[in-house]
């Protein structure tokens, strides 16, 4: 007495997909999970981080987290102030000001418009950038102006009705070495 051909053959396949089956849906799910995974990480702009940016408005709303439906912590009131990109979720950009201060704000309230405040002591405005050039304007702390270039330890800035170089030292809203054309 034999086994008949057809029942060997599904006994077979029922073997297989009693073992194979659940190693198959194991790597399913494991796929689908690493597609989930991906797809919660919440990405940013690609930007370098920490970066530079400027305030877009007169009124800039500070939250305490990224997000509309976290309370607003205080409200900046200087457009054009210089502000330091230092984390992103998703359109949410963490940011500190010159005195330390930080929250989140949205990132259509920023511009990549370069800017820069006088932290501390009184700065001379240079003619040429040279410490010994004609000095043509004294800005005096807290005074906000626009970045035109860096190269080296100068700034070329613009304040109104005044254009010159400034060493890098007195300004905040540029880094050591950085380049900006």
């Amino acid at each position: 007495m034999g086994i008949r051909p057809s029942l060997l053959v599904s006994l077979s396949v029922l073997v297989l997909t009693v073992v194979c089956l659940p190693l198959s849906l194991a790597a399913q799910n494991s796929a689908w999970a690493g597609d989930k995974s991906t797809a919660n990480q919440r990405k940013g702009s690609g930007l370098p981080i920490p970066r530079f940016a400027s305030l877009r408005s007169d009124e800039v709303n500070v939250r305490t987290g990224p997000g509309s439906r976290y309370p607003i912590d205080w409200v900046f009131k200087r457009k054009g102030m210089p502000v330091e990109i230092v984390a992103e979720f998703e359109n949410w950009r963490k940011i500190r000001d010159w005195q330390g201060a930080s929250g989140w704000v949205h990132q259509s309230l920023l511009t990549g418009k370069r800017s820069f405040i006088i932290p501390g002591k009184a700065a001379s405005v240079h003619k040429t950038p040279a410490t010994s050039a004609e000095v043509v304007a004294k800005l005096e702390p807290e005074v906000m102006g626009e970045i035109r270039s860096c190269a080296g330890d100068w700034c070329r800035v613009r304040v109104p009705s005044v254009s010159g170089w400034i060493e890098r030292t007195s300004l905040w809203g540029v880094y050591k070495s950085e380049p900006i054309n």
